[in-house]
């Protein structure tokens, strides 16, 4: 029995009760009962009735909010749960992957001088910055305006150029206002992930980073020059950052386009309306 059914089962049996007890009274029982009598005996029914059948519709819906209530605790945990990836795969995962990176490198260099200490020493305490930052990020929200938008790009950009050999453009002609404060957030993490994929996945050597405004929005690509990859086959991989970027256009009602031309990757993010 639906909720809806149940409260519509509260309103109408009381009155139910009263017009089948009228009925009976005033067709069978008039002449053996007075009218006080009659009167009394009608309060009567109608709580043995309520007793018996409402408040058992009470217990089914205090049972009802007790699911619903739980079922809201464990919705609570898995979107807390969705977060603490996303901070892990945003920050953590990837200055792991440039921490590896800058070891390889090392290990290539172990007879060359002036071996990148100050680069990996940097690169752990980056690591060791992300680790609380994502503690922090689940214990309270987080502060869209801390950091401005092209500065957080710009730093991204700077991060990626300094720890791989990617040669990054960018041609930014979004207007700040186009960009909401979730805008904002949303769009550097595809972005970043986009770059992230582009140099570890597809071996790319360039990038080029294009937004322009439109007539409905605005539309933002990341372009390379890498090998690219099968869709179908790395929807299918346990490839978490592209599920990461689907998920997060489709919370923001964007546009995910991702095409493999002849010598690289288009990843295109469209807002219309």
């Amino acid at each position: 029995m639906t909720y809806k059914q149940m409260k519509w089962l509260i309103l109408i049996i009381p009155t139910l009760t009263i017009g089948l007890w009228e009925y009976v009274r005033h067709e069978f029982l008039l002449p053996y009962i007075s009218m006080e009598l009659g009167n009394w005996l009608s309060s009567v029914f109608v709580l043995v009735v309520t007793l018996l059948f409402i408040m058992k519709l009470f217990k089914m819906i205090e049972h009802h909010q007790e699911e619903l209530s739980r079922a809201k605790a464990v919705q609570v945990v898995l979107e807390e749960r969705e977060k603490l990836a996303r901070e892990l795969h945003d920050g953590i995962a990837q200055s792991l992957f440039f921490l590896h990176a800058q070891v390889t490198r090392m290990e290539h260099m172990n007879q060359a001088e002036g071996l990148p200490l100050e680069q990996l020493k940097e690169s752990v305490y980056r690591t060791n910055d992300y680790v609380r930052q994502a503690i922090a990020n689940l214990r309270h929200a987080a502060d869209a305006d801390e950091n401005p938008w092209l500065q957080g790009m710009g730093s991204l950009i700077d991060e990626l150029s300094l720890e791989t050999d990617l040669q990054i453009e960018t041609n930014w002609d979004i207007e700040d206002s186009q960009l909401s404060a979730k805008d904002k957030i949303e769009l550097l993490a595809i972005v970043r992930e986009s770059l992230i994929n582009s140099y570890k996945h597809a071996n790319a050597t360039s990038v080029r980073v294009k937004a322009l405004s439109t007539k409905r929005g605005w539309m933002c690509q990341i372009t390379d020059n890498g090998k690219g990859f099968d869709l179908d086959k790395a929807a299918g991989s346990n490839r978490y950052g592209l599920k990461m970027m689907k998920d997060r256009a489709t919370n923001m009602s964007w546009q995910l386009q991702i095409d493999r031309k002849n010598r690289g990757t288009c990843v295109a993010i469209v807002k219309e309306g």
